[in-house]
């Protein structure tokens, strides 16, 4: 076995990570969930998400029965929601494609929805014993670091450059399984407790003395940061269509941000919600003041939200249209909606 890999398995044995609620079970399905809620989520930010999740859907076959809206429900919060409706369509596939027992070849992991080549890998090692090299967002800077890996990872060619590396330090021979795993899981918290983004503690890292980047103090430049595109704002204001303790909830399409969660019914910043019958709902509203502009980032722009609080009046149909739902407030925070919908009707 390589020096490095030995190092990694040796402090991960001491010092790594052991309590994790994932690491008490080598059930596929149960590695499988954590393993996508993980994917661009930090640990702290799953552990709750993640217990309320196996709780609910305890087995494939569950979740896969279950309604997608069920499914967000449990995910809301969590963010980038396509991972839950990847996680659900996946499950729908192995209940029709693989009697309901989740594959052990990685072409076919693969193969399932929202699932790539290093959450395969991962699941392979931790949970069916296959040794087989990850390369996840920690793992890319550990590698980089160490290995004096230049450009940005995202590029074909940097990540082939990480993959080589990743394939040849993997471990081999005599108790491979096992090795495989504590390596496996040492990079993962080497990344995320040592060798962080920024402010990494090079003093305590079990392979400092074999880092290239550190060697030459360089760390903090290593890996190198995406090329920066111009950040775009977007304008949007949410209708708060108030019915006593109720609220008017609209179902958002399949596809998009947010896609099939409940929201706010929008408009553009430019229209205007103060009309004395508002057409679209079939509703007589009386505006009230607008809240304040709620901020949210996602990966490729900024959204400003203007919450506008509109008071229901009189109704000319009895009958709201199919992706249109009447909620208590109190239920409505505990639907699968957005978070920043959430913070909004938590705030009136």
């Amino acid at each position: 076995m390589r020096a490095f890999a030995n190092s990694i398995i040796t402090w991960q044995k001491q010092f790594g990570r052991h309590h994790l609620p994932w690491q008490h079970t080598n059930g596929p399905y149960a590695i499988w969930v954590s393993e996508i809620m993980l994917q661009q989520t930090q640990v702290a930010a799953v552990l709750g998400y993640y217990d309320n999740f196996m709780q609910r859907f305890p087995t494939i076959a569950v979740l896969a029965s279950a309604s997608q809206e069920d499914v967000l429900q449990y995910w809301s919060g969590l963010g980038y929601y396509s991972r839950a409706r990847n996680l659900h369509e996946a499950a729908q596939k192995i209940v029709d494609e693989f009697a309901g027992v989740f594959p052990t070849h990685l072409d076919d992991i693969i193969s399932l929805p929202g699932i790539g080549r290093s959450t395969a890998a991962a699941i392979a090692t931790f949970a069916l014993k296959q040794p087989t090299p990850i390369l996840d967002g920690n793992v890319k800077r550990v590698f980089a670091r160490h290995f004096l890996v230049d450009g940005f990872t995202g590029l074909p060619k940097v990540a082939a450059q990480l993959w080589q590396i990743a394939e040849r330090e993997n471990p081999t021979g005599i108790d491979q399984a096992a090795n495989a795993i504590s390596y496996t899981q040492g990079l993962m918290d080497l990344g995320a407790t040592l060798c962080t983004r920024t402010k990494p503690r090079c003093q305590a890292c079990p392979v400092n003395l074999t880092c290239a980047a550190f060697a030459q103090k360089i760390v903090h430049i290593l890996p190198m940061p995406k090329p920066r595109k111009a950040t775009h704002q977007k304008e949007v204001t949410m209708l708060i269509l108030l019915d006593g303790g109720e609220v008017l909830l609209e179902k958002r399409p399949q596809k998009g941000i947010w896609a099939g969660l409940w929201s706010l019914p929008e408009i553009d910043m430019h229209e205007i919600a103060s009309e004395v019958t508002f057409q679209r709902f079939g509703l007589e509203v009386e505006a009230q003041e607008p809240l304040a502009i709620v901020q949210h980032a996602f990966t490729h722009f900024k959204l400003a939200i203007t919450p506008q609080p509109l008071l229901i009046i009189r109704k000319h149909q009895t009958q709201l249209p199919p992706s249109f739902i009447s909620m208590a407030i109190e239920d409505a925070i505990g639907a699968a909606i957005p978070t920043p919908v959430r913070n909004i009707l938590i705030s009136l």
